[in-house]
């Protein structure tokens, strides 16, 4: 594929509108096309120009990458400023600045992780809002309610060692909780059992589970949002504008290669990057506004959050270089309440993950993802997970499904360009400028930017119904009340913290966590419901997931392979058959086109040496 005339530079289909508008490729004149030929020409416009194991040329992998990031971006930075106000740090720009800086730097080294030893496909790794939830719910015990004085900004002096010790009190609990947590995805990753429980989890436990992630963040975003609503709103209205109206509108700039020499080329910017853009275009006016007096420099006054100056001199005061480490703010503490929560977090990230698994195969050009790269996924998840506690990102790590998204866009879907992605984040972790100019993000367009994306987040949730029947009644019946119900038992515990009094404190935390935790209570009743109500796998939307299965164990490919020679060196060692994250050389009888046609069950006799050969 990497012979292709329109590999070259720039010139290729993700940027070129000469070539083509996203999924709208330009129709070629000729008569005399048969219906066969036309529907291979569609086949070849959907293959990636770039797949899993090519690289395209050093340039183009590095645009490919910065774009990747930026991506993501958007994800990331909103974890550690939406968590700030739990661990009491809102008025503390220059320690959220800290904590973007090391969410990058842990998102980058995860990426490397999973690339390279994990899944080993082009999939981003970044913050999970997954684990904002139960986060959230641990900080607003009361126990851990934030002292009064922190919340007025002429109180709080963030050099104070008494200061210093509120805020990093929490982030200990919070690492040590998300420490032990991980533990249960590492354990279901490494031994196999992921493969046994999405048996069991179908779309009625994991599209009420997400949902309710952006369903239950209305709170935090609605705060933000009022802080100016006329600067939140231009930010929605311009992030609508970028990613909706104007996503196929390219925009030309100069480029080179060797075969058409200095050029234009046309990139689709608006529909790469509309977070970023929405953000800084909203940013640059309440700069204007601000150094014109236009908004009022009072803090007790409307409108004063908007101004881009009420973080003070954080960019100043940060350093060029710094870089994270495990342990920065102290030994972590464990706290069962927390584990407790972020382990459903963590269940839920598992399951979107291997959705997004099968995704990134498709769109990059691999073959059906198999049980033993399925399994050291979500193994090196947990790893990743087990290092964002240590570093104390406040967050976990999971597989960016916008990401995923991109590579559709761009077709390309070459692990090299997620490695230097991976390099981009480690990179822009290590510099703390960089994260202090993203601490001074004006807090209505914080709230702004988070308006698109919960919504969105709750949207997609709804999205893994596609393959269910919900024309069912048992269906709309475990949706609507998993929903509805994580809604309002969720909200009562909160308002109601003391009702349960077991006599054991950490019982009692335990309890409120869990109730108060939508995901939680979402995915509990989703899961019970839907694997005790009678129904069919066709009307519960696991058949699609059984297809998929078998159609990975007739195909075979070298993309899941350990590096370095791994594989080839385990080979030969009779044990790893027993392991089930460890990929084999083996020797598959393959069945013929006509044999492939037909079920497995219909050919036992002929293609049992292949289901037992892929069998762990």
């Amino acid at each position: 594929m990497a012979s292709r005339k329109d590999t070259t530079g720039l010139d290729n289909l993700a940027f070129d509108i000469g070539e083509q508008v996203n999924d709208q490729p330009r129709k070629k004149k000729g008569k005399g096309k048969t219906k066969g030929s036309s529907f291979e020409e569609d086949e070849d416009r959907n293959k990636p120009i770039y797949s899993v194991t090519q690289v395209p040329p050093w340039y183009l992998s590095i645009f490919l990458a910065i774009q990747h990031y930026l991506t993501a971006f958007g994800s990331i930075i909103a974890i550690p400023l939406i968590l700030a106000e739990g661990l009491c740090l809102q008025h503390d720009s220059l320690t959220q600045s800290r904590l973007i800086n090391t969410i990058f730097f842990v998102s980058g080294l995860c990426t490397l992780m999973q690339v390279t030893f994990g899944v080993r496909l082009p999939i981003l790794q970044g913050g999970t809002f997954a684990l904002v939830t139960p986060a959230i719910a641990l900080l607003s015990l009361p126990e851990w309610e934030c002292p009064a004085w922190t919340q007025n900004a002429s109180l709080v002096n963030t050099s104070s060692p008494v200061f210093i010790e509120v805020w990093q009190t929490r982030m200990r609990t919070l690492q040590g909780s998300i420490m032990v947590a991980s533990l249960l995805q590492i354990l279901v990753g490494f031994s196999g059992l992921i493969g046994l429980l999405m048996r069991f989890i179908g779309p009625l436990t994991i599209a009420p589970t997400i949902s309710l992630i952006g369903l239950s963040l209305y709170d935090s975003a609605g705060t933000k949002l009022g802080s100016h609503w006329g600067i939140s709103a231009m930010t929605t209205a311009l992030i609508i504008l970028f990613s909706q109206y104007l996503r196929r509108v390219p925009i030309p700039v100069p480029a080179y290669n060797k075969a058409r020499k200095l050029h234009v080329s046309k990139i689709f910017i608006f529909q790469s990057i509309p977070i970023l853009l929405g953000i800084l275009v909203s940013w640059l006016v309440c700069y204007l506004l601000t150094i014109y007096d236009v908004l009022p420099s009072d803090p007790d006054v409307y409108g004063h959050l908007a101004r881009t100056d009420v973080k003070g001199n954080v960019v100043s005061e940060a350093p060029w270089f710094s870089v994270p480490y495990p342990g920065q703010w102290g030994v972590p503490t464990v706290s069962l309440a927390g584990v407790m929560g972020i382990m459903a977090g963590i269940i839920c990230s598992m399951a979107e993950s291997v959705g997004d698994y099968h995704a990134c195969a498709k769109l990059s050009g691999a073959p059906p993802p198999p049980k033993h790269a399925i399994s050291r996924g979500i193994g090196v998840e947990g790893l990743g997970c087990l290092l964002a506690g240590a570093f104390g990102s406040g967050n976990g790590t999971t597989s960016f499904s916008e990401n995923v998204a991109a590579l559709g866009i761009t077709k390309v879907g070459s692990r090299m360009v997620i490695l230097l992605s991976g390099v981009f984040m480690i990179l822009m972790g290590m510099l703390g400028k960089i994260g202090a100019i993203f601490a001074t993000i004006p807090t209505p367009v914080i709230g702004g930017m988070l308006l698109i994306m919960f919504g969105v987040i709750s949207a997609a949730g709804i999205s893994n119904l596609q393959s269910t029947d919900m024309n069912s009644s048992r269906n709309i019946f475990v949706f609507g009340f998993s929903i509805f119900t994580a809604l309002v038992v969720p909200n009562w515990v909160m308002k109601n913290p003391d009702f349960f009094k077991t006599g054991v404190k950490e019982l009692d935390q335990v309890i409120n966590i869990l109730l108060s935790t939508h995901m939680f209570v979402g995915g509990f009743l989703g899961f019970f419901l839907d694997n005790t109500v009678p129904g069919t796998k066709r009307e519960r939307g696991l058949f699609a997931s059984d297809e998929s299965d078998l159609k990975g164990l007739s195909e075979t490919d070298e993309v899941y392979d350990l590096p370095f020679g791994i594989t080839s060196c385990l080979s030969s060692q009779s044990w790893v058959r027993f392991v089930p994250f460890c990929p084999q050389k083996r020797n598959r009888t393959q069945c013929n086109s006509e044999e492939k046609r037909t079920s497995f069950n219909e050919q036992p006799q002929k293609c049992a040496d292949v289901t037992e050969e892929c069998a762990f």
